[in-house]
């Protein structure tokens, strides 16, 4: 394979201009560099610069542009619930960038030392409860650019993506076309039980939780929607599994569902939402796919080629699954 294209967050006029913008607002917040700015995430998607100061490192992120409305879409959740998510300092909504204040201890350096597992249990207890408050900022979340992944859309979409991946086979391609009816009917299972429709972090883990101040708060919402709530277990539940070296599935991963699940219990009865799980499972596979295939589509083709699989590998855990 080719090797992939200069990413353009490392190029020196790209560098010039963002620690151009970072000097202009810390002036503008009565603050000044205390030390060199430094780069220790870069990804094709996005890069976070951090830039020390005597009241503390705040940190840049800059997005892509299929990404740039995570600038926007916190905005809204900091109006609702500033607890759960980073505190901005700055904001170019044209560029998608921000500017944040430091968010603590990251989670997973914090279970490294004590794997307790409570912390996750508040995190997703918390986090619920975001995405319960935010459900009223529904239509605003959409006008702020996340992407629309309700569950009347879904079905649509899914058949929409099949004609847009190359690197299924033909035979693949058939089949997957073959589980419209079913997604659609699958959509409109969950869809009945009536629980609302929010914000989707869609990569919820202990890498895009932090602690500060005793609370946890979320970060990393550039891959986020507007979608079932639900979905945002599809990610979160494997990664648990892998963490505590367990299989997907385990009786141990129980409490964390239920951690989670606990505060939807206003909306409907546990036994209700349990049902919900796996159908939400499902359709939250086709939603990851969505979202991946929106960042590869803004990536040169060669950089893009390196993460094909994260697209495919959804869609084939579809097959597998309603097989």
């Amino acid at each position: 394979m080719a090797s992939a294209e200069p990413i353009r967050w490392t190029t020196p006029a790209w560098l010039a201009e963002a620690h151009a913008w970072i000097e202009a607002e810390l002036a503008r917040l009565g603050l000044e560099l205390s030390g060199r700015v430094e780069q220790p995430h870069v990804r094709p998607w996005s890069t976070v610069l951090r830039a020390p100061t005597p009241a503390g490192p705040v940190w840049l992120k800059a997005n892509m542009p299929a990404l740039a409305h995570e600038a926007a879409v916190l905005q809204v959740l900091a109006r609702r619930r500033p607890d759960a998510v980073p505190r901005l300092l700055a904001v170019d909504l044209e560029r998608g960038w921000m500017l944040q204040a430091d968010g603590g201890v990251r989670l997973r350096e914090l279970l490294a030392g004590d794997p307790d597992p409570a912390r996750w249990e508040e995190l997703l207890r918390l986090y619920a409860g975001l995405q319960i408050d935010a459900a009223d900022d529904l239509e605003e979340l959409l006008r702020a650019g996340a992407p629309d992944r309700r569950l009347a859309a879904l079905p649509t979409q899914y058949e929409e993506l099949l004609e847009r991946v190359d690197a299924l086979t033909g035979n693949e391609r058939d089949r997957l076309r073959a589980l419209v009816p079913r997604v659609a009917g699958v959509a409109a299972e969950l869809d009945a039980l009536g629980l609302p429709e929010t914000i989707q972090h869609d990569d919820l883990h202990t890498g895009n939780a932090f602690v500060r101040d005793g609370g946890y708060v979320v970060f990393d919402w550039g891959d986020a929607c507007v979608s079932h709530p639900f979905f945002t277990l599809h990610v979160t539940m494997r990664v648990l599994a892998w963490e505590r070296g367990v299989d997907e599935g385990a009786a141990e991963l129980d409490r964390f569902r239920d951690g989670y699940l606990e505060p939807w219990t206003r909306f409907r009865p546990r036994a209700d939402l349990l049902v919900a799980l796996e159908p939400a499972d499902l359709l939250a596979g086709i939603c990851r796919a969505l979202t991946w295939h929106r960042i590869l589509s803004g990536m040169p083709a060669r950089t893009a080629a390196e993460y094909e699989d994260t697209v495919v590998d959804r869609l084939r855990f579809l097959l597998s699954a309603f097989d």
